[in-house]
């Protein structure tokens, strides 16, 4: 059973009189743990000369995009992988350059590619006709990458879709022309990225996508001489948002990708090729609480449990029908013995993080932890129905609690109206 950290119970009380719920909370310590996990488990990965140590995960903003959080992971060597101007911008304001960004977009408007230029990023090209659109701008930087679509080669899931049916990345063909296209515009550092599903547990399914690519740049230097550099395996590490499901083991899925790595990579003479990833939600995910405040209990043909968060607040839900965990704080060991819907506030039907759960018996004024909303949650927020954002918390390894973002006022809400 999913169980709240202890050091936030501890302080649950004092927190909710100083901050009014709801708010999003993060563990600090969850955090920098997940990250040394990971980069402990891809610690073989060589860098470009050959040494081992060249493995980075490069956050991705989009899950959590807060400049506390992000200082965070710097300190624990992480890069971040942005995917518009405002982002590149956020990474830049808390100190990541150059070769500690990576700038992968869709449909990618041209002020967007000068400024991850000027940063230094490591471009990652979503569109083959991209090449003449960055050339004729700004010029093909020295070291450009490209993102692989595998098409019906590869299944997605719910969240990015079918591969074949999906918006993203090169066509094979036109992969394998790309690389000769961009070294004739002056490139001389070549990447490979995919990144082709999203919330996924299987640990098969990342060793069967990093044998891909590494097949593939077997199969690009058949073809055209170019030695890839760098392979990005892309994100899409699930978590366990059921009690019944099982995290990854990052180790696993090391020694997985590790013996692929020398059956292909070294076994062909291509070695060093750095490996990387792009990981947002399993790092941060976890270790974030949605907490909430029962508003009203509604008896009709259900019972609802009106909160005062919205899916506003936590869209996933609403949007993909996906389960988030929820603790009654106070009434952990109580029975459940009810049935409940809980709902948010918008004129919208599917505003409800969770449908027919079983709970102890909720009253108005109880406080809910809804779990695992640490990426995908705050930044997915919207204004719909005029509702106004809400704070993000940190708890830090000492059990204090720092706010790292303001909740919005009325004030926020009509400062970009010419009225």
């Amino acid at each position: 059973m999913k169980q709240l950290p202890p050091h936030l119970t501890q302080h649950i009380e004092s927190i909710v009189k100083q901050y009014p719920t709801p708010f999003h909370i993060y563990d600090e310590e969850s955090i920098r743990c997940t990250a040394r996990a990971m980069k402990q488990a891809f610690s073989w990965v060589p860098n470009q000369q050959g040494a081992p140590g060249g493995y980075c995960n490069y956050f991705a903003v989009k899950a959590l995009p807060n400049p506390h959080i992000l200082a965070i992971l710097k300190e624990e060597g992480m890069g971040v992988d942005c995917s518009s101007l405002p982002e590149l911008v956020l990474a830049q304001r808390v100190g990541f350059e150059g070769a500690n960004i990576v700038f992968t977009s869709n449909n990618t408007p041209l002020e967007e590619y000068r400024m991850a230029h000027e940063l230094g990023a490591l471009i990652n090209i979503d569109d083959i006709s991209h090449i003449d659109y960055i050339k004729n701008a700004i010029g093909i930087p020295r070291t450009i990458s490209f993102r692989y679509n595998p098409g019906a080669m590869r299944k997605g899931n719910a969240i990015i879709g079918k591969p074949e049916e999906a918006k993203f990345g090169l066509t094979r063909p036109q992969i394998l022309a790309a690389y000769p296209l961009a070294q004739a515009h002056g490139a001389t550092h070549f990447g490979l990225h995919t990144m082709v599903v999203s919330n996924e547990l299987n640990t098969s399914y990342f060793i069967e996508t990093a044998e891909m690519l590494f097949k593939l740049a077997v199969e690009i230097h058949q073809k055209s001489g170019i030695r890839i550099g760098l392979i990005n395996l892309g994100g899409g590490i699930g978590i366990p948002y059921h009690p019944t499901e099982h995290p990854v083991s990052f180790k696993e899925l090391s020694e997985g990708i590790r013996h692929a790595y020398q059956h292909i990579i070294v076994s062909q003479g291509l070695a060093p090729i750095q490996i990387v990833s792009e990981n947002g939600r399993c790092v941060t995910g976890p270790s974030g609480y949605l907490i909430c405040r029962v508003r009203h209990v509604k008896k009709s043909y259900k019972t609802y449990i009106g909160v005062d968060a919205s899916m506003s607040d936590l869209m996933r839900p609403g949007m993909y029908g996906s389960y988030h965990h929820i603790t009654p704080i106070g009434k952990q060991q109580e029975p459940a013995t009810e049935r409940y819907d809980i709902t948010g506030g918008l004129c919208e039907n599917n505003d409800k993080f969770a449908i027919d759960r079983p709970l102890p018996q909720l009253e108005v004024g109880d406080l809910i932890a809804i779990h695992d909303t640490g990426a995908h949650g705050y930044a997915m927020g919207f204004n719909y129905n005029g509702k106004l954002r809400h704070a993000e918390l940190l708890l830090d390894p000492s059990g204090n609690i720092r706010q790292i973002r303001r909740a919005e006022t009325l004030k926020n809400y009509f400062s970009t109206l010419d009225f």
